[in-house]
């Protein structure tokens, strides 16, 4: 079923290993609110119609009960289903593995759910409703007169990577490359970037040396603008990286990468929405008071009510 506004799809099947439980079910906010009830709040008042939920079906009961009701209060709610054997035709789960296959591999599961624009989010992030309404407004605008018809036409939401760090451990990000024209060029996934005192990051590199990145630097936390027309993309370059990788036990196949191949073979642009909002989220356990402090603050501020 299509539906005239875009559709939100949140991405929940990951458990969080470091932070040792289900942190999409976590209450952050004054009412008992999780990180994605303020999301989805977000989302339906920037015009979003519909919620896809990718979980896994092990907490399917659970995430029902505790997220999906009272989502369904106020939006349409479907779910997809990601598993570790959900696999196109000719592979194999490999002896050893024993999870999906990255965000890639929860897109292509979607593959037959959506067919209107959508934004791709992260169920365990607190992104802003600055993030929302700008995705909003460019998914359901035309696209503008550019000579690149034929060229799907993506956007991500990036932030300043100062203002996205853990006081309490290292963090994975999607560091952003910009053209001239301000779209992205390029996107590298770097892990373990810890919080410097100048508000940066600091990455140690295998032959020991360290590499410092400025907090002003723009990167993706997984908030993606997309149309159908990505599927096919994904599905391709699935099928790619299981005949390369199909195999091993840990291998994942990101979205990030999908992204950047369509930028290099030009089969797609990506704008860059630079968010006003200040991220925040939980990687870590001993993030939960700071996160709950910043909600409390902007519903002292008015931004939400007291309960959403």
């Amino acid at each position: 079923m299509s539906h005239s506004g875009p559709t939100l799809l949140v991405l929940a099947a990951g458990m969080g290993s470091r932070f040792g439980g289900l942190k999409q079910i976590e209450p952050v906010g004054p009412g008992g609110e999780t990180l994605l009830d303020y999301s989805v709040y977000d989302a339906q008042r920037a015009g979003f119609e519909r919620v896809v939920f990718i979980i896994r079906r092990e907490f399917e009961s659970i995430f029902r009960e505790r997220v999906g009701r009272r989502v369904g209060e106020r939006m349409a709610v479907d779910y997809v289903f990601q598993e570790i054997d959900i696999l196109p035709p000719g592979f194999a789960v490999p002896l050893g593995r024993t999870k999906p296959w990255g965000t890639g591999h929860a897109i292509w599961c979607a593959r037959e759910t959506i067919r209107e624009p959508f934004v791709v989010i992260n169920g365990d992030d607190f992104y802003g409703r600055d993030a929302f309404a700008h995705m909003a407004t460019f998914l359901v605008s035309p696209p503008p007169a550019s000579g690149n018809e034929g060229t799907a036409r993506f956007a991500m939401a990036g932030y300043e990577l100062g203002e996205t760090l853990s006081e309490f451990g290292s963090v994975s990000r999607g560091v952003c490359e910009l053209d001239a024209t301000g779209r992205l060029h390029r996107i590298t996934e770097v892990a373990r970037i810890e919080r410097t005192a100048s508000g940066g990051g600091c990455v140690r590199l295998s032959d020991g040396s360290e590499r410092t990145i400025s907090g002003g630097t723009l990167v993706s936390m997984n908030f993606w603008g997309l149309t159908p027309e990505v599927f096919p993309l994904v599905e391709n370059q699935f099928l790619s990286f299981l005949a390369d990788h199909g195999g091993e036990a840990a291998s994942e196949f990101f979205l990030p990468a999908v992204i950047q191949f369509a930028i290099q073979s030009r089969q797609a642009t990506v704008d860059v929405l630079p968010s006003r909002d200040r991220w925040f989220g939980v990687t870590h356990r001993d993030d939960l008071p700071r996160v709950r402090d910043a909600i409390q603050r902007l519903v002292e501020a008015g931004i939400y009510p007291e309960s959403v």
